[in-house]
């Protein structure tokens, strides 16, 4: 009886929780309205119905608690949906305003310091003809060449570096990519006397060991300095070189990779100047870089 008494007590009492409520959150008027009906709702007078009047005082109670307690949840679901729909013009504006940061900042992440977006740009995500002015792009990192030495980002310093980022199980764009590399490479050397040194940064460290990374670039050029390491290291340097890699057509051991081959040149600070799509061949990258290094030493 006592605890039956007390539950009723607890109906009543929400009637002036949700007011509460209604009068912390906003002061639209159908929100006053919306508290006005609530409180006479929960405030009006208990009344037994004749079909009741039959059975123990504990039982109509404990049916009157019931009652008052539907009409309670209804009551505050109702309160809780008109205080979202009367916020629901700022939640979008901020929503928007949110979005909007994103969008910016990760355009300033993705697009090289003083190269301007462009729908026209290369797969890598710069313009082909476009100089980058300081680095975005790039960061830190400690990889395993194919001798297993440890190399960082230090050990390239002072020397103009083609990055390139791909995986030696690559079917038909790697390779092409790496002859390109190796015939640009070439011209470079043998017509203008300009030594680049070209780096291939596995995707898949997985498959691609030390020696088997050796034993793979060495079909194209002994120069080409290979590097492997860790999926996490492996995993860092992608993100901070913005470079997009995901496994696909997965069937056990065997699996492809889906990258953005993403082609970097940078200067003997270890700055992206320019990146480069799938569509140069060994003459216009030879020339490209050529205008580099040139108009840096000028």
């Amino acid at each position: 009886m006592f605890a039956a008494r007390r539950l009723l007590l607890s109906c009543k009492q929400g009637a002036n929780q949700a007011a509460s409520f209604l009068r912390g959150s906003t002061d639209s008027s159908s929100i006053l309205t919306t508290k006005k009906i609530v409180e006479e709702e929960f405030n009006r007078p208990i009344t037994v119905n004749r079909q009741d009047r039959g059975r123990p005082m504990e039982g109509q109670i404990l049916t009157l608690c019931l009652s008052e307690l539907l009409r309670l949840i209804l009551a505050r679901v109702l309160v809780m949906l008109l205080c979202f729909l009367c916020m629901q013009p700022a939640l979008a504006l901020g929503f928007t305003g949110f979005l909007a940061f994103l969008h910016y900042n990760d355009e300033r992440r993705a697009v090289p310091k003083g190269q301007p977006s462009s729908s026209n740009s290369s797969g890598c995500g710069c313009g082909s003809n476009t100089t980058v002015r300081g680095p975005i792009i790039g960061g830190p990192f400690t990889l395993m060449s194919t001798q297993n030495k440890i190399v960082t980002e230090k050990d390239l310093r002072d020397k103009w570096v083609l990055l390139y980022f791909g995986y030696s199980f690559s079917p038909d764009v790697g390779p092409e990519q790496l002859k390109m590399i190796s015939g640009a490479v070439d011209k470079l050397e043998s017509n203008h006397d300009k030594k680049i040194l070209p780096v291939f940064v596995t995707l898949d460290p997985v498959r691609d060991t030390p020696s088997h990374l050796h034993a793979y670039l060495k079909e194209f050029d002994d120069r080409i300095l290979g590097l492997t390491g860790s999926a996490s290291a492996m995993r860092q340097m992608a993100q901070e070189y913005r470079v997009y890699f995901k496994k696909v057509q997965e069937d056990g051991d065997d699996y492809l990779v889906d990258t953005s081959h993403n082609m970097y040149l940078l200067n003997p600070k270890m700055e992206v100047v320019r990146c480069f799509g799938v569509e140069y061949n060994p003459d216009d990258l030879s020339q490209e870089v050529l205008k580099e290094v040139t108009s840096a030493s000028q």
